[in-house]
């Protein structure tokens, strides 16, 4: 075959292959147009509000906090009538006596504080409960925002890899037709870019999954379309390990109902001591009496609950919340040492991700664009081999993708880092 035969083959192959790829090169340009960015903040306030998870957590809130009026609420009152020695006929109007009564029972004074106080607490464990979701639903959001951010760089990344290796080819091409290159090398230019084509769609699926998850925590239809992400914050994480405990102990949620746990508990047992006292039955009668004069009595009864034969129950379930004492202010502790161990682990990731991410930006990456730019160099003058330019582009491409995703693990941390602490650390940053 002729050199002019596979020249003409070789160019029919480049515009095939141009054809093939122009309908991605079209999206790609529409990518680049400007947009407006996806605000992080605004998403949050978005998922708080719509999300089901958080909807459902609210309105279990909700129906603890009136459990609160119920338990300190006397039971119902009695209404009672006593028909006494009616005739045979069953002529309740003969009857010689009638009694109505109202009664009402009253528990011994302090029972009905105490009631209201255990329900107080579990309230407010409900609420903290709440809150606990939404920390996690706000750290699962940033964790999916931030991944689409880097799906969205990685093709990006990969568009502009394409848009090198274009050129590297018209150089390889201009060679090759000026006799001073190689074939060989003109035909590994066709095969790269065709692998990188290929592998376009794989990147486009990991996108369109970070944009299902993030549309999914906002209650959106998963083909909902998203603008770009904002790119990650800089700069170096300084909080102290023991400002951030602090902070903590009074702001994360999980502390906090484990506290209400250990008040709930020691209420419930001094509403379990509070048993030993007996609840009173008071009741009001009006009596109707058949040829007789009417009257009025009065009955007041009350429970033996320091009866030798009903006191072992009240005596274990006075161990049994002294018990659920001990072991609320066991779990507080663990919790404790656990938070504290996350701080310390999450604050090392987050200080090694930013370290790792300066070494990249003002290392590797000044280094590895030097790199192509001296193989792009040494190829146009025959010092180098075109196999070494391509290595030294894919090498620059994947160091910077691991920039970016060196910035977004630290973004994931920092999320998983609020959430142990309970509260939001934008500002020290």
């Amino acid at each position: 075959m002729t050199w002019s035969i596979r020249l003409w083959l070789l160019t029919l192959t480049v515009v095939s292959l141009a054809f093939w790829t122009g309908e991605r090169h079209i999206a790609h340009a529409i990518d680049q147009t400007p947009q407006p960015s996806l605000v992080l903040p605004d998403l949050i306030q978005e998922a708080l509000a719509r999300n089901p998870e958080i909807v459902a957590a609210r309105q279990q809130w909700e129906a603890s906090s009136k459990r609160v009026p119920q338990a300190r609420s006397l039971d119902d009152p009695t209404l009672s009538v006593q028909w006494w020695n009616f005739p045979e006929s069953f002529n309740l109007g003969q009857t010689q006596h009638t009694i109505i009564g109202l009664s009402q029972k009253f528990p011994f004074p302090g029972k009905l504080a105490l009631k209201e106080q255990v329900a107080s607490r579990s309230a407010d464990m409900t609420e903290q409960a709440f809150r606990a979701r939404e920390r996690d639903l706000i750290a699962r959001l940033k964790q999916a925002y931030y991944d689409l951010f880097l799906a969205q760089k990685a093709i990006q990344i990969h568009h502009e890899q394409i848009d090198l290796l274009k050129q590297f080819f018209e150089i390889a091409n201009a060679k090759f037709r000026a006799g001073k290159g190689s074939q060989v090398d003109v035909l590994k230019a066709q095969v790269e870019l065709s692998t990188l084509h290929q592998q376009l769609p794989v990147l486009e699926q990991r996108r369109d999954t970070a944009q299902g998850k993030l549309n999914l925590l906002l209650d959106r239809d998963p083909r909902f379309p998203l603008a770009p992400p904002q790119e990650p914050r800089e700069g170096r994480f300084d909080q102290d390990l023991e400002d951030l405990y602090r902070a903590a102990t009074t702001s994360r949620p999980e502390l906090k109902a484990a506290d209400l746990e250990i008040q709930r508990n020691e209420q419930s047992h001094a509403l379990a001591q509070r048993q030993y006292y007996p609840d009173f039955d008071v009741a009001f009668q009006r009596f109707q009496n058949f040829q007789r004069n009417d009257g009025f009595g009065a009955v007041l009864s009350m429970n033996l609950p320091f009866a030798f034969w009903t006191k072992p129950k009240y005596d274990a379930a006075v161990h049994e919340t002294a018990a659920g004492i001990a072991a609320a202010r066991a779990d507080l502790h663990t919790l404790e040492n656990l938070t504290r161990f996350q701080i310390r682990d999450l604050l090392a990731k987050v200080r090694a991700s930013w370290e790792v991410a300066v070494l990249y930006k003002t290392t590797v990456l000044p280094q590895a664009e030097q790199g192509v730019e001296a193989a792009r160099a040494g190829y146009r003058t025959g010092k180098t081999g075109f196999l070494d330019l391509i290595e030294a582009d894919r090498a620059w491409r994947g160091f910077q993708l691991e920039y970016y995703r060196a910035l977004v693990e630290r973004e994931h941390r920092l999320a998983e880092l609020e959430q142990v602490i309970g509260t939001d650390l934008n500002g020290n940053s």
